[in-house]
């Protein structure tokens, strides 16, 4: 029986709108969902690992594998930059694996524009109070830094209606249902769904 290739979806968010947590969620609670581990010049944050929560790499690594063409997509954000792997979304996807990249409104953009079947989703921080205690609490930057990642929100914000699907996180696991949501109703469309349930339809239709 043909299997067919699993879907893409792009889930991009302004810095503390809590969408890391919401893809380590969702990917826990389904086992054909895999995320794509983004290459970044940015050093390591307090718990993060080589390999776990990103490939760690210098500017000077990171500009050759643009040169060579290995990056389905790259953006800068901040001071450092960002990438993820061509070949290793490609792969998943024709083993028939869903892939989730947590990318930024660039890379969700360039994602779409190279891939128009992608589904993209947007996360919304419930108000600029909540996003900015939740910048203060998680402890990793400092009081520039946050202000910088403040101002960036609200251009990161206003990129929304490029997107397919939008979700609020002012309820944890609200969120997560609806994120649950989106990618089941991807599965269920026609054009996925009709190879997989190729010989039932083959024999519906006789």
């Amino acid at each position: 029986m043909v299997k067919a290739n699993g879907s893409l979806f792009t889930i991009s968010a302004p810095s503390g709108a809590g969408k890391t947590s919401l893809v380590k969620a969702l990917v826990e609670k389904d086992v054909q969902l895999k995320v794509s581990i983004s290459h970044t010049t940015r050093p390591p944050r307090p718990g993060e690992t080589e390999g776990n929560n990103y490939h760690f790499v210098d500017k000077r690594v990171f500009d050759e594998m643009v040169n060579q063409g290995e990056f389905l997509e790259s953006a800068q954000v901040f001071d450092h930059f960002y990438g993820t792997s061509q070949s290793w979304v490609k792969n998943q996807l024709e083993l028939g694996n869903d892939v989730v990249l947590e990318i930024d409104w660039q890379g969700a953009k360039q994602i779409k524009e190279r891939m128009p079947l992608a589904c993209s989703i947007f996360i919304l921080p419930p108000s600029k109070t909540a996003l900015l205690e939740r910048l203060t609490i998680r402890g990793q930057d400092d009081p520039d830094v946050i202000q910088r990642r403040m101002d960036e929100a609200v251009n990161e914000i206003s990129r929304f209606q490029s997107s397919d699907y939008l979700v609020l996180n002012k309820n944890f696991k609200e969120a997560l249902s609806e994120l649950a949501a989106i990618v089941n109703a991807q599965r269920l469309l026609t054009a996925n769904r009709s190879v997989n349930l190729r010989n039932i339809l083959s024999d519906l239709l006789k």
